[in-house]
């Protein structure tokens, strides 16, 4: 506890330090606010162990540690033990933890899939065999430890690891046509997963997805590079209203080499975002979405005679959200959670269906759902129960009793169990306070140990002109919402300040919340030295606040969170220190499209925006994502016109950046393009930026982060950041 409140008090210091200034070279180039983070790590299943992959100069190790004391154990495997491979990226252990899956040359594909060479590590043996001369996807051991299955060429293997025969189960897979086993562009973005198979605990089945993409439509992007002519990426991209992968559900029996479509005839759905099998191995769960995502089905297949079975139906007015939460017990009952009580809780279910008990319950949500210790017969999860911007760990009898709260300090807690959830490393933080990873005990919260903490980076700050991040809630004629707020270091209520807002807005989202700094936060620390009054609005529509506050702009996106971040300007410009003539606002991708409208229906009210990979009209954002919010535009034409900024582009008074990537696969550079053809032919002068190649996230090259900050600081610089008379102004 004291080393928390040291490093409390040492950020409180910072207010009063007046030293140093951000820079954007601090943020981008020199890495100086970075926090020393927790290597990644794997719970072991077999003892209170984990797994850390070192990298070092000398070559990668995989090494084991012990969780009571965080003593190192033993390396497991060396590189320069190993033919060949010095280095390796990747690494997966069978079950009984006598193997190694091992991976090098990983390339990434989209945002979750990558590909690469993988090899099987023995650790009886030391004997290192190469899966496959191609580069792979997704080698998954079988659960008895001696067959590995992956895709290739969207085509689904097995390798028999003793007999070292490869037996190729489909054969029709090709490129922008059949994908057996893996997800499409969709699934993988909006239902983020990627392996479309799973293993029976038997290991003599396979269930696999199979993607037929030929009727969805292309996307294709320039790639300028550096040769003479550009090279073309085409790939499939469904967009609102337009047709999906077709799908088919198949097992593989490992027996006899069969592969059979299961017809799951009345309980056929649009989508199956999850296959998993159960405790019973020859029972597979299967989930499954109608088109508007709002009709969810829990099926049960029997592996033999294929059969579909309804185990829980749930239903919604507006969406369903797809979560990973769904854990089978010894005797296949099963743990869920859901908002049908208008938060979000976990339940408990037998293995027909039939409700046991709701195990939490409140006013609160549950916002991670960590696991099930079988022995104690408990569940360990991270709630909002200390309010809505907090994170807390608990845990919780399943029966809904004897409820414990296992974290110790006000803030954002994340919690890593070891499998036998007897331990857990706790990382906290909150807006004074970098990050802290302590082990804990998971049965009483008891801390055991500091592991690592950040005091180095707290003392560094308190030579920088930091202002405290100030949160409380701001009340409008739609309703009262979280915010933060950043006033400059030697702010005074006397002058008047420049607003510059950021928000995010997105369904389900949260950027009002206690933790600590992003480098977004060190931006808009700059933005408040330079003399901005910085402000974080969450309105309607985010998450986190219950079911229907979430879900109010079904239907309607854009709208509801479009006149919240209006009317929050609105209030905030009576507020005596803040300028209403100067008001900005910015954000990326979802808060893109809020800051175009911002500009547009709230031209008004803003005098510049930034507009980043924004959206402009869900007419180009993808099916999964924005049906679930809107339906299909044959649907529901009018809630994807009225609010989107294309259509208001008359409207528009102020200054607008609008800035992209035209190698963002996500949301494409067509939405800019026809959001500046419309401001075009409404002779409206905007300011634009393109960035060949770039990706969503803006970020390819050492200097591309800098450089597009710097354009930003100046845009909003020349726009709000100065008055008329050139200085801050003082009201009478």
């Amino acid at each position: 506890m004291k080393k928390i409140i040291f490093l409390f008090l040492v950020f409180s210091s910072i207010i009063s330090a007046q030293k140093q200034n951000i820079t954007l070279e601090d943020i981008w180039i020199k890495g100086t606010f970075r926090t020393e983070r927790l290597e990644s790590f794997h719970s072991m299943d077999n003892g209170d162990f984990y797994t850390i992959l070192n990298q070092s100069k000398l070559g990668t190790s995989l090494d084991k540690y012990n969780y009571a004391t965080l003593n190192k154990v033993e390396t497991i495997v060396s590189g320069n033990d190993l033919v060949g491979i010095k280095y390796f990226d990747d690494y997966t252990f069978s079950k009984n933890e006598n193997k190694l899956i091992i991976g090098i040359n990983i390339e990434r594909i989209f945002r979750h899939s990558q590909i690469g060479k993988y090899f099987i590590y023995d650790l009886k043996t030391k004997g290192l065999n190469l899966i496959s001369e191609n580069s792979i996807q997704e080698p998954t051991f079988s659960p008895d430890g001696e067959k590995v299955a992956f895709v290739y060429q969207n085509n689904l293997f097995i390798k028999d690891l003793k007999s070292a025969i490869t037996i190729q189960i489909t054969t029709d897979g090709e490129f922008n046509k059949i994908i057996n086993g893996i997800t499409d562009w969709v699934y993988e973005e909006e239902f983020a997963f990627v392996r479309a198979f799973d293993w029976n605990a038997d290991s003599d089945k396979i269930a696999y997805i199979r993607f037929d993409e030929r009727d969805v439509p292309e996307f294709s992007m320039d790639i300028y590079g550096n040769d003479l002519y550009p090279k073309r990426q085409v790939f499939k991209y469904p967009k609102a209203g337009e047709n999906n992968s077709k799908i088919s559900l198949h097992i593989y029996n490992v027996k006899n080499l069969k592969s059979t479509e299961v017809n799951l005839s009345n309980n056929k759905q649009y989508y199956i975002p999850r296959i998993k099998w159960t405790k019973e191995a020859n029972t597979l769960s299967v989930i499954t979405l109608n088109r508007h995502q709002n009709n969810l089905n829990l099926l049960f297949i029997d592996g033999n005679s294929l059969e579909s079975t309804l185990i829980l139906n749930e239903k919604d007015a507006a969406f369903i959200d797809i979560t990973d939460n769904l854990t089978f017990l010894k005797n296949n009952s099963f743990i869920w959670t859901s908002e049908k009580n208008g938060f979000n809780h976990i339940y408990h279910y037998d293995s027909k269906g039939k409700l046991k008990n709701q195990v939490t319950e409140g006013n609160w949500e549950v916002t991670s759902y960590y696991g099930f210790d079988e022995k104690n017969k408990t569940v360990f999860y991270q709630s909002t129960e200390e309010g809505s911007i907090n994170r807390g760990i608990y845990s919780i009898e399943i029966t809904g009793k004897n409820k414990k709260k296992l974290s110790k300090f006000i803030g954002s807690n994340r919690a890593a169990f070891s499998s036998s959830f007897n331990y857990f490393i706790n990382t906290y933080s909150c807006s004074n306070t970098p990050p802290v990873y302590n082990l804990m005990d998971a049965k009483t919260g008891k801390e055991i140990q500091e592991i690592k903490n950040n005091l180095n980076l707290a003392e560094k700050l308190s030579n920088y002109n930091l202002s405290k991040k100030e949160f409380s809630t701001l009340k409008t004629k739609n309703g009262e919402f979280n915010m933060w707020m950043i006033k400059p270091n030697n702010f005074d209520p006397n002058k008047e300040y420049p607003l510059f807002m950021y928000q995010y807005s997105g369904p389900g989202s949260q950027s009002v919340k206690n933790t600590w700094n992003s480098y977004k936060d060190y931006w808009h620390q700059m933005m408040a030295q330079k003399g901005y009054v910085v402000v974080c609005v969450d309105g309607r529509g985010t998450g986190f606040k219950g079911r229907d506050f979430k879900k109010v702009t079904y239907k309607e996106l854009g709208k509801y969170e479009i006149e919240d971040q209006i009317e929050a300007a609105k209030e905030l410009g009576k507020q005596n220190y803040i300028d209403k003539n100067r008001i900005g606002i910015w954000g990326w991708s979802y808060g893109g499209y809020m800051s175009s409208l911002a500009i547009t229906k709230g031209a008004n009210v803003f005098k510049a925006a930034i507009a980043v990979a924004p959206v402009t009209s869900w007419r180009f954002y993808d099916t999964v994502y924005t049906e679930r919010y809107m339906q299909t535009p044959q649907e529901n034409p009018s809630g994807y016109d009225d609010n989107s900024p294309i259509n208001f582009v008359e409207l528009l008074k102020g200054d607008y950046l609008l800035i992209h990537g035209t190698g963002d696969d996500n949301v494409h550079s067509q939405n800019s393009m026809r959001m500046i053809n419309a401001l075009v032919e409404a002779n409206k002068q905007f300011d634009l930026y393109i960035y060949p190649d770039r990706t969503h996230g803006i970020y390819k090259g050492n200097n591309t982060r800098l450089h597009l900050y710097n354009k930003m600081t100046n845009f909003i610089d020349n726009s709000i950041g100065k008055s008329e008379t050139k200085d801050i102004q003082i009201k009478n």
